[in-house]
């Protein structure tokens, strides 16, 4: 690693591959603790947006699309420091950081709807859990990781641990599956310990005013071009060429698809968002399912395998990429030029839009779960659009209603099938029949992929050892004792890389350590054992 006294960032140039909210937030990083002049920091995206995960696109006539939501917490440290320094969508004068907390002030989380079976919802003041199981909960919480290795869930648990509560809950808010990583989950268990006792009614979960794109990454793109920083579009990186030695390793040419290389001068320097949870999805229709596609699509994930040939110390991307049907995900959007889902929903649960969150229909072949956001989610949504969001966990499963699997399901058979389940069919009919409904469904063939069994070095370090020029960013880096999924790991994989290169004398902020905290253990083991 280059010592801070050899660099003077105001000669620095910086490459950020990919535009995610890691890159977004590294390119913040550079320019306001680093000191690197904006105008020599480089974005390469090769889509022509920028925000990666944090999507959310659509109107009225054609549909809306968010291919996930993201949820947060009071102490993603990390994440809320960083939008507290950048001007909200609509009012200059208030941070993100701001819009959102008065948000959230205003829609507290107060699920009460959180599972549904037969129609009916489902009593969830009790996680439903054995004896042996509380405890093995409870040891997993206090295993070291490395002790774990590889090992899934299902090999720490036994086989009736998964008709729990606690598991219904926790499967369907953080997309663990029983083929997923323990050691993830201990990860999990760890951090959020002191919400485990409001799992079920999703208290402590907090949303944006809008979907992420609009409330984060469009004022985030605002700030850096104020800056001056470059968005390059329509530029994908193929490959890069590294010096390795013993004690150093340099990257010295960026490789791009369509235009000419990029050389990296000594004062150069490339960080790269390594892996995708986005990475060639794909759109149906109302009347069209998904595709599924795979590795031949795939840029960032082609790059890294590339990249990781080269050294052991670049990571080992098979684990996060070679199992698609073990990784990929349905999930779907609704719009309706009609309330009358949205009037039931809220009579039939009691929470308004925007309060509810995750509503899971547990008898539901495919696990499908939705959420009603605040209306309006996007600020282009008229007073009289309503939309949501929903997704199945079993997509290769024949559904109840619609006697095909999800995956191969249009917008329309997805909403029949979630219909059939509230028993609001013939409600709903009409609705669907009028051409006020539309509903497009997403392939995503990596979704979950940041959860498969792992070993130590299958993700790299942020700096590698030996580093004169280069970081990793993003999920697929590793930032020991953080949890992946969340907007926060990544911004926080970002403030390693720019302090570890560039020696800006600043602390990169503590993990909230949840579990010393004498309280919220209490409370976590009352619940458990409840």
């Amino acid at each position: 690693m280059k010592s801070a006294d050899k660099i003077n960032p105001k000669n620095a140039k910086v490459f950020l591959v990919g535009s995610g909210i890691a890159s977004l937030a590294a390119a913040f990083y550079l320019e306001k603790d680093a000191g690197v002049p904006g105008g020599s920091i480089h974005i390469l995206e090769k889509s022509d947006i920028p925000g990666g995960a944090l999507d959310g696109t659509g109107d009225a006539e054609k549909g809306f699309v968010t291919r996930g939501g993201r949820m947060h917490e009071l102490h993603y440290t990390c994440y809320w420091d960083l939008l507290s320094y950048i001007p909200s969508l609509e009012d200059p004068s208030v941070s993100v950081r701001e819009e959102s907390f008065e948000f959230n002030r205003r829609f507290v989380s107060d699920a009460r709807a959180r599972l549904l079976k037969n129609g009916l919802k489902q009593d969830v003041s009790s996680f439903g859990l054995s004896l042996k199981q509380q405890k093995d909960l409870l040891k997993l919480t206090f295993t070291s990781e490395k002790s774990l290795g590889n090992q899934c869930i299902e090999d720490w648990f036994d086989k009736s641990f998964f008709t729990t509560n606690f598991w219904l809950i926790w499967t369907t808010m953080f997309a663990f599956q029983k083929w997923s990583s323990v050691a993830e989950m201990r990860r999990y268990m760890k951090r959020f310990i002191h919400l485990v006792d409001v799992l079920p009614k999703l208290g402590g979960i907090l949303r944006t005013k809008y979907d992420q794109y609009h409330s984060v990454v469009i004022p985030m793109r605002r700030y850096l071009e104020a800056k001056g920083v470059n968005f390059d579009f329509g530029t994908e990186v193929s490959d890069i060429d590294f010096d390795l030695w013993a004690d150093h390793k340099t990257a010295t040419v960026i490789h791009l698809a369509r235009t000419e290389d990029i050389v990296l001068g000594k004062n150069d320097f490339v960080f790269i968002t390594n892996g995708s949870l986005t990475e060639s999805t794909d759109n149906g229709t109302w009347d069209r399912p998904a595709k599924l596609k795979g590795m031949a699509e795939s840029g960032s994930w082609q790059l890294w395998k590339k990249i990781s040939e080269k050294n052991k110390v670049f990571g080992n991307p098979s684990p996060f990429c070679d199992s698609i049907d073990l990784q990929k995900w349905y999930s779907f959007t609704a719009t309706f030029k009609d309330s009358t889902f949205h009037d039931f929903m809220e009579n039939y649960s009691g929470n308004v839009d925007g309060t509810g969150g995750l509503v899971t229909i547990t008898d539901s072949s495919w696990l499908m779960s939705f959420v009603i956001a605040r209306q309006p989610h996007f600020p282009n949504q008229a007073r009289d659009i309503r939309i949501f969001w929903g997704y199945g966990l079993y997509p290769d499963r024949i559904g109840d209603y619609v006697k095909k699997p999800m995956s191969e399901c249009s917008g329309k058979e997805m909403l029949e099938e979630l219909f059939f389940h509230l028993k609001i069919l013939d409600l709903m009919k009409p609705v669907m029949e009028s051409g006020k409904a539309n509903c497009i469904p997403v392939a995503m063939p990596y979704a979950d992929s940041l959860f498969m069994p792992r070993v130590a070095g299958d993700r790299p370090d942020v700096i590698p050892e030996g580093s004169t020029n280069f970081a990793f960013l993003g999920q697929f880096a590793e930032a020991p004792t953080d949890c992946v999924f969340t907007v926060e790991y990544s911004v926080r994989t970002a403030q390693m890389a720019v302090y570890g290169l560039f020696g800006t004398g600043k602390q990169v902020m503590p993990v909230y350590d949840s579990i010393h905290h004498p309280e919220f253990l209490v409370r976590a083991v009352k619940a458990i054992n409840s």
